[in-house]
């Protein structure tokens, strides 16, 4: 039987960035991953030579001084990613139907302000006090800031303010009240339940600096994974948790489907928290607390289809679009049947070669769990191929028509310019990163009822922790914050930013 200081249960972003920290503190330390592929939402699959992103489009905070470059700098990655800038004048692009205007996010504070400005004369201001206040907001998460601090988990105000009602405070001008939450899709907004500061964390980095990586965001986990080898971690891939054992009060085993048994002193799972307790060794916790999870909501999944480019046929854009159908960009995560899609996101594949035209485009949009329950108890993944049925695959296929039909709206001409197409749905997001439902974000953050859904990285068993997108925000920077903060419950937060300091000190010699 294999031992270890700690087990990491999942190879999502938070697992693997756990796993490095930790193995560079001297502690034995492996990752259990059920999959093929490491790295959960960060994952690429290549079709017809084009190389996918599933889960990251793109990132932000990544420019020098910014909050996840210098996170990256501390895990020694930032200077060897592949990385595009994308367009300062307008990364991002909200669009509505019958509406020729163009909104574009702008990077840089005052440029977004000057751009977004020109499309709203009157409303500079008003901007200009919305910026304000992301970036005030902002100040009061210290390690979104790598800073130690007060916990907001306190802070009510902070909790207990709702993004669309705020935005609505901002301004009475209707149109931009929905270009400033244009990008709702970056965290699945629920008019009636997101605050604020979720909206403000997700928006500020993008604002700060927006990049994509260039042949996909896999190469961030690959750079973390051969970080945790070098100083001796290990790496398990198609090794599936079947249950988490005890010995007397302390988790103590991880029994695998392979039939193997792996012994640790802690664990950390980046695994859903309801999923991580249902591994669980029953009777060893309560059942309040398991319910608890099991009652929570989870965000949105989505139905993503990906485009592989005839050659030479579709000019390369370098920045996103969301689209409309109407003006309440709100309303299309609870869309009613038949009115699928009522908006979606559109992100280029930035190739490993530049050229002026585009290899594939990802569309991304709200998909229901519901629609796909019947097939809930099919699982299909690389490491357990299994065929859902022609029925699913002709599902997938009259929903991707249907995507096409209104991207033809959007760009005239894209259909015949369509070399192949595939896609993926709510059953591919739970099958690969074992999330309930297939949901992208994890659980859903209530304003209104905001303690009940903060998820601390300390569990009840006392050596068993969580990390991973539903700790604090999710993202790539939500998820680095999470895993400091899982790290900092057995190596202390201010050890870890001291570590932090002195790398930077090393850096700026």
């Amino acid at each position: 039987m294999q031992e270890y200081d700690v087990v990491i249960i999942g190879s999502g972003l938070g697992g693997l960035l756990c796993a490095n920290i930790l193995v560079e503190e001297g502690y034995k330390v492996c990752v259990l991953e059920k999959n093929q592929q490491i790295g959960g939402n960060l994952q690429t699959f290549v079709r017809d030579r084009v190389i996918f992103d599933t889960g990251v489009h793109y990132l932000g905070g990544l420019a020098e001084g910014e909050n996840l470059n210098r996170f990256f700098n501390y895990f020694g990655i930032m200077d060897k990613l592949k990385l595009e800038k994308m367009d300062e004048n307008g990364f991002d692009i909200v669009t509505f139907d019958g509406d020729n205007n163009e909104y574009p996010y702008a990077q840089g504070y005052e440029n977004f302000i000057r751009i977004l400005s020109q499309k709203f004369p009157d409303e500079e201001k008003n901007i200009r006090t919305y910026c304000d206040e992301i970036k005030r907001v902002c100040t009061r998460f210290p390690l979104y800031n790598l800073q130690n601090g007060e916990s907001y988990h306190s802070d009510s105000e902070l909790l207990q303010t709702n993004a669309k009602a705020f935005i609505a405070t901002i301004t009475k001008n209707e149109k931009l009240r929905n270009v400033l939450a244009g990008t709702n899709l970056l965290y699945a907004g629920i008019g009636e339940k997101t605050p604020f500061y979720i909206h403000a964390l997700v928006l500020n980095s993008y604002i700060e600096s927006a990049w994509r990586c260039v042949g996909g965001g896999s190469q961030i986990a690959k750079l973390i994974e051969k970080n945790i080898r070098k100083f001796g971690g290990d790496i398990f891939k198609r090794s599936e948790v079947k249950q988490l054992k005890f010995e007397g009060e302390d988790l103590r085993y991880a029994e695998l489907t392979n039939g193997k048994t792996i012994q640790a002193k802690q664990f950390i799972s980046n695994a859903h928290p309801s999923v991580t307790l249902d591994l669980l060794e029953p009777g060893k916790i309560r059942k309040s607390y398991h319910t608890r999870f099991k009652s929570l909501q989870n965000s949105a999944s989505a139905f993503t289809l990906y485009l592989v480019f005839k050659e030479n046929t579709v000019n390369y854009i370098n920045h996103n679009y969301y689209h409309f159908k109407n003006n309440d960009v709100w309303a299309p995560v609870d869309y009613k049947p038949g009115e699928w899609p009522l908006s979606y996101g559109t992100f280029m594949v930035a190739g490993l070669k530049p050229s002026k035209y585009a290899e594939g485009m990802a569309v991304l949009t709200y998909m229901k769990y519901d629609e796909v329950k019947q097939w809930e108890n099919t699982s299909s993944t690389v490491a357990h191929p299994d065929f859902r049925g022609e029925e699913y695959e002709e599902f997938k296929r009259a929903k991707s028509e249907i995507l096409i039909d209104e991207l033809q709206k959007k760009f005239p001409g894209i259909r015949e310019n369509i070399k192949a197409y595939y896609s993926s749905t709510p059953l591919t997001y739970r099958d690969y990163i074992a999330s309930p439902g297939g949901s992208m974000y994890g659980i859903v953050k209530d304003c209104y009822d905001p303690l009940k859904t903060l998820v601390p990285a300390r569990t009840k068993v006392k050596n068993l922790f969580f990390t991973g997108q539903n700790l604090h925000f999710h993202g790539v920077l939500g998820v680095t914050v999470s895993a400091f903060v899982t790290c900092s419950e057995i190596l202390g937060l201010d050890y870890l930013l001291e570590k932090i300091a002195k790398k930077e000190a090393t850096l700026n010699k």
